[in-house]
């Protein structure tokens, strides 16, 4: 019996259903007795088009009390230990207050108006400051358990909030691969005059991560010519977009051997960035910008498991962009089995 297992009280029955105590899947562990470290961040703040996404974390957790424990590519592995970081209770209603700030910088200049005008810039000045110091945030929390030798995952909230947490894993391994599955780049600069803009999340990694080595994103299919700049001048980008995955499909390739092009493309160590809308949309039909196309649940889980079997280590990883809808639960129970088999394949080492 590893250490791990002695933790498990003894009234826990991991056949029960799940009891929602605050803990992602129901988990008896704390952060502190756990191997993998989940990180709610409840914020949108940035969202360019749809909302929701900060109601994420909590509706993950309570459709993950769903999910049955045992898990075909890592059974047991729950036994190591998944905690649940207490949600900050002033993070949600700072950001709906910022959101309704960002929303008139956006729909002035959907309108014609300029970044310049002293209305946006004093709003913008606002929503900035907020979002480095929510980037400082995640990035001295995340950095107290990775330095306890935890894993961390984060869930979000918008795009945006797992910089700090990719600056911590950086660091900690120099040359680390990020795989950025999404329907987006997410490579532009200082998006609608946000720095920290959900779509500049990955711009900015690669603008203040230096240590990440590699940048392989799949399944995109929604960017710009600025983006595709940014991607062809950076030699650490590396692109399986949408079509050409559909292309290789439709000329008879199959997706283990377009998964193994993919995992070639990784070093030792990978955080794995998902964005739901990566997922095609009827998988995640109210997130914040859903896009036609897409990689299938299973392809998905296939992608990543196909990642640790070859011997490739996920060392932390984030799950944004999952917006629930008030009268379906189908997102975040998508959601919350994404972020099961995130779990247990970081798990598994």
């Amino acid at each position: 019996m590893s250490m791990m297992e002695k933790n498990i009280p003894v009234d826990f029955d991991p056949n029960a259903p799940g009891i929602n105590n605050g803990c992602y899947f129901g988990m008896p562990f704390t952060p502190e007795e756990s191997s993998l470290v989940l990180f709610p961040v409840p914020w949108e703040v940035t969202a360019s088009y749809g909302g929701g996404t900060a109601l994420g974390p909590d509706a993950i957790l309570d459709a993950s009390m769903q999910v049955d424990l045992y898990d075909v590519h890592n059974p047991g592995g729950w036994k190591r230990g998944i905690g649940t970081l207490e949600m900050d209770d002033t993070l949600l209603p700072r950001s709906s207050r910022l959101r309704q700030e960002a929303l008139q910088v956006m729909s002035y200049l959907e309108n014609g108006g300029s970044t310049e005008a002293d209305f946006v810039q004093r709003r913008l000045r606002r929503v900035n400051k907020a979002s480095i110091e929510l980037n400082r945030y995640v990035y001295t929390e995340s950095k107290r358990w990775v330095d306890e030798g935890k894993k961390v995952g984060i869930v979000g909230g918008d795009h945006s909030v797992p910089l700090g947490l990719m600056q911590v894993m950086a660091e900690r391994y120099p040359g680390l691969g990020i795989l950025h599955i999404d329907a987006h780049a997410d490579l532009r600069k200082a998006y609608e005059g946000f720095t920290y803009s959900h779509a500049s999340i990955m711009y900015n990694a690669l603008q203040e991560a230096p240590g990440i080595g590699s940048l392989v994103k799949v399944g995109i299919r929604d960017f710009c010519d600025e983006e595709l700049e940014t991607a062809r001048t950076d030699h650490r980008v590396v692109q399986f977009p949408d079509h050409e995955l559909a292309a290789a499909e439709f000329a008879g390739e199959s997706w283990q051997q377009v998964c193994n092009r993919i995992v070639e493309r990784l070093p030792q160590q990978v955080y794995v960035s998902f964005d739901i809308d990566g997922l095609s949309p009827d998988n995640c039909p109210h997130t914040g910008t859903p896009v036609p196309g897409g990689l299938s649940f299973r392809e998905a889980v296939y992608l990543l498991v196909r990642v640790v079997e070859s011997g490739r280590e996920i060392v932390g990883f984030d799950l944004c962009e999952v917006s629930p809808a008030r009268d379906d639960e189908w997102d975040a129970n998508v959601g919350a089995r994404i972020l099961y088999k995130l779990c247990n394949l970081t798990l598994k080492v």
